[in-house]
C-alpha cells in the first residue's frame, strides 16, 4: 500500500519518526506538496470527518497521506489547499511517544498512520509501523480498546460517536 509522509522539516531529524520510517522503507517521503499522491486520504488533525473503515478501500487504491509538521501551520495556507474533500481527522487516542507520552490527540506520525492502519482493519500493517520503535509496541497497547472499537464501527459518524462516548 501506497503510504507517502509530507515532511515540512521542521524537527529534530533525530527524533522524527517521519524521517525513520522513510529509513526502514516503510513510507515514502517528501518534501513538495505537489509529490502527494492525488486522491489518497489525507490525515488532517483539522477535517470535520474522521477516519472509519469507510476509507478503507480508498487507502488501499489511493494511498494514506500523513503530514509532518507543525499543527500550528497546518490550518494555513498550502495545506488547506492540499487536503480537501480526502482529509480526516483521527478519534481520541493518547501518545506513546517520548516527546509526547500521555497527552491526548497529539501523537507522532508514526502513531497516526499505524492508528489510520489499525481502524480500517490493516492490523497487521499497524503493528509493522510501530515494530520500528522501541515505545511502538506500547503505543497499539495503550489504546487497544479504543483501536479494537474504532475498528469495528462502520461509519465516520460511529467512530466519532464511540470517541464521544469514551471521553464522556
Amino acid at each position: 500500500m501506497k503510504i507517502v509522509v509530507y515532511h515540512a522539516e521542521e524537527c529534530d531529524r533525530k527524533k522524527c519518526t517521519t524521517v525513520k520510517l522513510g529509513k526502514q522503507g516503510k513510507v515514502k517521503v517528501v518534501t513538495k506538496l505537489n509529490q502527494l499522491p492525488t486522491g489518497a486520504i489525507v490525515l488532517d488533525p483539522y477535517s470535520p470527518k474522521s477516519l472509519s473503515v469507510e476509507d478503507r478501500e480508498t487507502v488501499m487504491e489511493k494511498g494514506l497521506v500523513g503530514l509532518d509538521c507543525s499543527w500550528k501551520r497546518l490550518n494555513k495556507v498550502p495545506y488547506r489547499i492540499k487536503t480537501g474533500k480526502n482529509s480526516r481527522s483521527l478519534p481520541f487516542m493518547i501518545a506513546a511517544n517520548p516527546t509526547n507520552y500521555g497527552k491526548p490527540c497529539i501523537l507522532s506520525t508514526a502513531e497516526a498512520i499505524a492508528a489510520s492502519f489499525y481502524i480500517i482493519g490493516f492490523k497487521d500493517i499497524a503493528t509493522d509501523i510501530m515494530s520500528g520503535f522501541k515505545w511502538g509496541p506500547h503505543f497499539l497497547t495503550l489504546n487497544e480498546e479504543l483501536l479494537e472499537s474504532y475498528s469495528k464501527a462502520k461509519s465516520s459518524l460511529e467512530v466519532v460517536e464511540i470517541q464521544n462516548e469514551y471521553i464522556s
